[in-house]
């Protein structure tokens, strides 16, 4: 829609409201702030122009160099409108300046409880409301500018007599911290905002005016992180040495620093984001977990970006809490039952019905933030800070009879895992914790009972078949939809999967190495006898997948061995007929790597000979020769597939073909005939 045609739809007393808007805009377009309104000149970013990520605000606090290189360069500064000294102003008037800013947001404040409907105030609103941010948030970035450049590092003990400007520049670091302080308690929790202030985050960009609620809520994240950019850029001005809140100090008797005061406000803003993210799982249903984000507008996005690389990058210089302990200590409270002692931590306010399912939400949202740069870009080859040791225990959790998970909540639970798998370096643990419970489970069908129909597991018809859902599982495509196909069986098979797929170790080992004798342990004679149809089809899906990704002859050769504790007496014939489909499937392997078949052909085709000639003996007992007959059908589709799916015929293919023929077609009757001859006629035109 063009501009003239929106123009004739805009009221009149609105014209002026966008001219207002567009002139605060480009007026104040230089300083780097928390914006969601995009335009279409964006070029595809996905942060504003005016973010920190994209402004190369976050890169320069980070750098160590001049947060903002091109202002605050004259000799004098105005601020909430007066002029100030630029070198001198935060020494010599820092309480009052703190003051002022304390005075604007207490303005902002009672312009969001007057403000009303009334469309004809929008623009002075917008325009007041707007005015004030700017000035707070031009008054901190000045604060980081003015430490960065004008405050003197730490000097020894000076034995003379101080300047009394040099004794307020020695008190400005305690100050700082101070005030910074005080200003975090003004602002409180993000939480503890009424909710009528957060409903600014979906609040639709029509026009770009907004309501002092808007400007409110977004100065409250300004300040939230300009303070945590203060305080980085303190401790570095300062040599990393501890700065003490010794006014403060005196005064209450607690313990105030610039290290604690950052690690404080640090830990309560990841948990008013986590208490945001709450608020929005509780409407995402486990369908849409992998697509619907945690966050309600991109700023929510840009500031769990910026946390993640200034937490980070501290670090690895300072050795202090990396951003994943940081989220973790906070995600472990909402397991917890709040205690009088917790009214700090947000938690009992908000209730987290399913903490479990929201930490594997969370977790896997904000691991892909990690492919964001410190300008905002996507970076996909970006190293990503992995969180397994938690993740681990997420998974324990999930597999915990005694946590009740249902299958659709752990096949939520398991897509998340598979994603983290595609975002970190492979942990093997994560397959061997998963298989410990699998394979006591191996006769469950992983069923969502109120699916009905859809939900009931499938034992596959045909080997082809059975291939083709294990090689779902060795692709890296997308992960299905959460009630329409992988149970949570066949996400482990794929998180199994690529583990095998990873690359060898930097010890030399092969992932299988490590894993098969905890896989072949598990299986014994009594096991494969306590395996019923479906146990033994998830047995097949399991070893079928092994032998696509990782050593076929020795897991052939081992999966044959595991089959020969199956006494006649003790299998069905549905249970037979799926021990061949499942063996011929493995004959589809070794023709698609075009390795030779002879050993498994033989055994096959020596068992077909065997139920051939009962099929001719047989005359009166027509139970038995159904029985037989589905047995029968069975190897000739298998061998029909066999033929069908080779490129080369030259691996022993014709061993399948025997005097087991010879013996079934004088016995074949109707259709049975009819299949038979077309197989054959099949194969024969193969072989030419």
């Amino acid at each position: 829609m063009d501009d003239d045609y929106m123009d004739s739809f805009t009221p009149l007393f609105l014209t002026d409201s966008l001219e207002m808007a567009m002139e605060v805009e480009k007026e104040h377009s230089k300083l780097s702030c928390f914006s969601c309104v995009f335009d279409n000149q964006n070029g595809g970013r996905s942060f504003s122009s005016e973010s920190y990520l994209a402004s190369g605000s976050l890169k320069r606090v980070l750098l160590t160099l001049d947060p903002s290189p091109n202002d605050y360069e004259e000799d004098t500064v105005e601020m909430f409108g007066f002029q100030w000294v630029t070198e001198t102003a935060l020494v010599e008037s820092c309480g009052l300046l703190f003051g002022l800013l304390r005075q604007q947001i207490h303005s902002l404040e009672n312009l969001v409880q007057m403000s009303s409907s009334d469309f004809s105030q929008a623009a002075n609103m917008h325009s007041e409301a707007d005015s004030i941010r700017h000035q707070c948030i031009e008054f901190l970035h000045y604060v980081k500018v003015f430490v960065f450049r004008y405050l003197e590092p730490p000097k020894a003990e000076h034995d003379g007599m101080l300047h009394p400007y040099e004794e307020l520049e020695a008190q400005l670091p305690s100050l700082l911290v101070e005030e910074l302080h005080s200003l975090t308690l003004q602002i409180g929790h993000l939480y503890e905002l009424p909710s009528s202030i957060l409903a600014a985050f979906t609040i639709q960009h029509q026009a770009k005016l907004f309501p002092p609620s808007w400007h409110f809520l977004h100065l409250h994240l300004d300040i939230h992180w300009l303070v945590l950019e203060i305080l980085h850029v303190l401790g570095e001005k300062m040599m990393r040495q501890v700065v003490y809140a010794n006014h403060f100090i005196n005064l209450t008797g607690e313990n105030l620093t610039s290290i604690s005061l950052f690690e404080t406000h640090c830990g309560n803003l990841i948990c008013d984001l986590i208490s945001i993210s709450i608020n929005k799982y509780l409407k995402v249903r486990p369908s849409e977990a992998l697509t619907s984000h945690h966050y309600p507008c991109t700023c929510i996005k840009e500031l769990w970006v910026l946390v993640i690389h200034l937490l980070d990058h501290r670090n690895k210089g300072c050795h202090t809490e990396s951003f994943w302990s940081s989220v973790n200590i906070n995600l472990k409270k909402i397991f917890e039952k709040p205690s009088n002692s917790d009214r700090a931590s947000g938690f009992e306010t908000i209730q987290c019905k399913d903490p479990l399912s929201f930490s594997w939400w969370i977790i896997t949202h904000l691991a892909s933030l990690y492919q964001f740069d410190r300008n905002g870009n996507l970076d996909e080859k970006k190293q990503k800070e992995s969180n397994w040791k938690f993740v681990e225990e997420l998974l324990k959790k999930s597999i915990d009879a005694q946590s009740g998970v249902l299958e659709e909540q752990l096949r939520m639970h398991l897509q998340c895992c598979l994603t983290l798998c595609g975002f970190w370096d492979l942990n093997l643990s994560v397959a061997t914790i998963l298989w410990d419970y699998y394979s006591k489970n191996l006769n469950s069908s992983f069923t969502v009972p109120w699916l009905g129909l859809k939900g009931l597991a499938n034992v596959s018809k045909n080997p082809l078949s059975m291939l083709e859902l294990v090689k779902s599982c060795c692709c890296d495509q997308p992960i299905p939809a959460l009630y329409k196909s992988s149970n949570s069986y066949l996400l482990f098979l794929s998180i199994l999967a690529r583990m095998m797929k990873g690359e060898v170790e930097n010890s030399g080992v092969h992932p299988w190495k490590q894993v098969k004798g905890r896989i072949y342990s598990k299986f014994h004679r009594k096991r494969m006898q306590e395996l019923t149809e479906v146990g033994l089809q998830n047995f097949f899906n399991l070893f079928l997948m092994l032998a696509t990704v990782a050593e076929t002859e020795d897991i052939v050769s081992r999966v044959l061995d595991l089959l020969n504790f199956l006494t006649p007496s003790s299998v069905t014939v549905s249970q037979r007929a799926l021990i061949w489909r499942g063996q011929f499937a493995f004959l589809l392997i070794y023709v698609e790597k075009n390795m030779d078949i002879s050993v498994l052909a033989e055994k096959l085709a020596n068992a077909f000979r065997e139920k051939a000639k009962e099929f001719l003996v047989t005359k009166n007992d027509y139970t038995q020769k159904q029985n037989l007959w589905t047995l029968l059908s069975t190897y000739v589709d298998g061998v029909q597939e066999v033929f069908e799916t080779s490129c080369d015929l030259n691996l022993s293919q014709e061993k399948l073909l025997n005097d087991g023929f010879t013996m079934l077609l004088p016995a074949c009757r109707g259709a049975e005939l009819s299949m038979v001859l077309n197989f054959l006629q099949v194969v024969l035109a193969r072989l030419r």
